[in-house]
């Protein structure tokens, strides 16, 4: 019976032991298990630096945005100084820009009145006797200046006649867009004094520039009565007035 016994026994042990080796094992099952845990925690703990990396990198984010936002701001100060500078060139550049090319009347806008940019007629009048009209309307769309006085020919007349020169005006006569100017023609001697008359056809209103006898751009051909117009050697005009009254009774 004891024979029988000490085999069991030996079973047992053995069993036992392996019961206990299996026990081992699980303990360093648990503690590798417990390793992995703390693993895990370590890398929660991490994943906490970690997120505390990202709220750094977040910073670091932060600090780059702010660093665009420095730029953005150094671009928009960039942008802002350059705006006030354009401010600044188009405020003082637009002052004389404004007075150069909007305002109508500054004399750096102005151009001389000559056939292209005016309406010219010339009609003889009752009164005086023996005299005639000339209108200029400036059609333009800048203000012109009428310089000194009118350069008559009729037909292939030879000669210019020449400016009464109590009529001199104080001042250039300007005309704005629409205005008219004048100028009036003694055409012959109302006592028949003159020489050499005869009937012109054809009449050339010359316009001088800046200078006395300079060329001042196109001439105009304004239309005569169909009879013509006589004239003799007393033949004079005046020089260009603003108002028609200034030469009512020359």
């Amino acid at each position: 019976m004891r024979t029988r016994r000490t085999p069991l026994l030996a079973v047992t042990g053995v069993a036992l032991a392996a019961l206990a080796l299996t026990a081992c094992n699980g303990d360093d099952g648990v503690k590798d298990e417990g390793a992995s845990r703390s693993s895990a925690t370590a890398a929660t703990t991490t994943g906490g630096d970690g997120a505390a990396a990202p709220t750094d990198g977040a910073k670091t984010g932060s600090g780059s945005t702010s660093g665009s936002s420095g730029s953005a701001s150094g671009s928009s100060g960039a942008s802002g100084s350059s705006g006030s500078s354009s401010s600044g060139g188009s405020s003082s550049g637009g002052s004389s820009s404004s007075k150069g090319s909007s305002d109508p009347s500054d004399p750096k806008n102005r151009v001389l009145c000559n056939g292209s940019d005016t309406r010219v007629t010339a009609q003889p009048v009752s009164r005086p006797l023996n005299h005639m009209l000339i209108t200029v309307k400036n059609t333009g769309s800048k203000y012109c200046d009428l310089t000194y006085f009118p350069v008559l020919r009729f037909d292939e007349m030879q000669w210019v006649p020449q400016a009464d020169e109590k009529t001199h005006p104080q001042a250039v006569t300007t005309l704005a867009p629409g205005e008219s100017g004048y100028a009036a023609v003694l055409l012959s001697a109302a006592d028949g004094s003159g020489e050499g008359g005869m009937t012109g056809h054809k009449l050339t209103v010359g316009f001088q520039g800046k200078t006395p006898n300079s060329n001042g751009g196109a001439a105009a051909t304004p239309s005569l009565p169909a009879k013509g117009v006589y004239y003799d050697s007393t033949l004079k005009v005046t020089y260009w007035q603003q108002s028609r009254d200034d030469i009512a009774g020359w």
